[in-house]
């Protein structure tokens, strides 16, 4: 039988801060109604003083691997998705290979902005199909509230900070596992989304810097397009679809997502309301809640998708 990475856990952590919409419009010219309007969110995590991406991603697998019955020693493959690491280097994924105990196998990051963990899913996947890996732990965690301007109100209300994280094991059980994943990227559109500076460039670390409406606008169509990709690699229809689990970047383009797949709202895991825009994490703490609370279930087929600066984007099938 061919060799699949079969998802064997789950995990999430939220740091405890909670900012709300009404609390941001203490601080800038805002109101609750507008962001929800415009976005869907009324509330956000933020890191504390201290807690960085590495830490939260460790509380995150510390998750997964219970939920898998696993430990550290099992693990030979580590990969953060992360726009937010805690150094230039080096990568959060040693760190967390450290905090965690391990002393072996391979361990990296993966940038690829908001399409970060589908990338970083896709890589791991890849290690595991041709045997260079058995066991991944890949982790999406982010601290975006490091980098905003918090004086800008149109992106300091759409990000939050986070973690989720999947364990990935080579093996055959049927159709089960990750079927496919597809990438894309094309730098030409840099300036419609990107973060002013950095670790490792020749400027101070900087805030990051978005027009909105154009990325809305190639969100909706780069996202039919390598959802469009994804479904006829399987020769699938929506109609298969038990759980979409996109990106939470906008409850706008995930609607406009949910109405071209014809797809009904008790088939789509939102979690925008609540944890906002956590970039790479977004994905994998929402794969967590609707895991744990019992919607995704095993042999589930779980369609993902992501658009993130870059741009880049990026869909994922998964048979759970």
């Amino acid at each position: 039988m061919t060799r699949r990475s079969l998802v064997l856990g789950c995990g999430a952590y939220l740091p405890e801060r909670i900012l709300t919409n009404e609390e941001l419009s203490t601080r800038i010219d805002t109101s609750d109604e507008w962001i929800v309007e415009r976005t869907g969110i009324r509330e956000r995590r933020i890191a504390a003083d201290g807690e960085t991406t590495s830490d939260i991603a460790v509380r995150a697998a510390d998750a997964a691997l219970a939920n898998a019955g696993l430990s550290a020693a099992d693990v030979d493959l580590i990969i953060v998705a992360t726009s937010t690491p805690d150094e230039t280097f080096p990568a959060c994924a040693t760190m967390v290979q450290a905090s965690l105990g391990g002393t072996r196998g391979i361990a990296f990051d993966v940038q690829a902005a908001c399409s970060g963990f589908v990338y970083a899913l896709a890589t791991a996947d890849n290690f595991i199909r041709v045997g260079q890996a058995d066991t991944a732990l890949v982790i999406g965690s982010e601290t975006f509230s490091r980098i905003l301007d918090w004086d800008d109100r149109a992106t300091c209300v759409l990000f939050g900070d986070g973690a989720g994280a999947l364990i990935l094991r080579g093996g055959s059980a049927g159709d089960r596992g990750v079927l496919s994943t597809h990438l894309h990227a094309d730098g030409s559109y840099h300036d419609l989304l990107y973060v002013d500076g950095g670790p490792g460039s020749n400027r101070e670390v900087g805030q990051l810097r978005m027009q909105g409406r154009e990325v809305f606008r190639h969100a909706v169509v780069f996202l039919a397009d390598v959802v469009d990709e994804a479904l006829a690699r399987h020769g699938l229809t929506a109609s298969d679809v038990d759980w979409f689990v996109p990106h939470q970047a906008n409850r706008r383009i995930i609607d406009a997502m949910a109405k071209r797949l014809g797809l009904a709202a008790d088939k789509i895991v939102v979690t925008i309301d609540r944890h906002a825009n956590t970039s790479a994490a977004s994905i994998p703490l929402a794969l967590d809640e609707a895991s744990r609370d019992g919607r995704i279930e095993q042999g589930d087929l779980v369609l993902m998708e992501a658009m993130g600066g870059g741009f880049t984007w990026a869909a994922g099938v998964i048979r759970w």
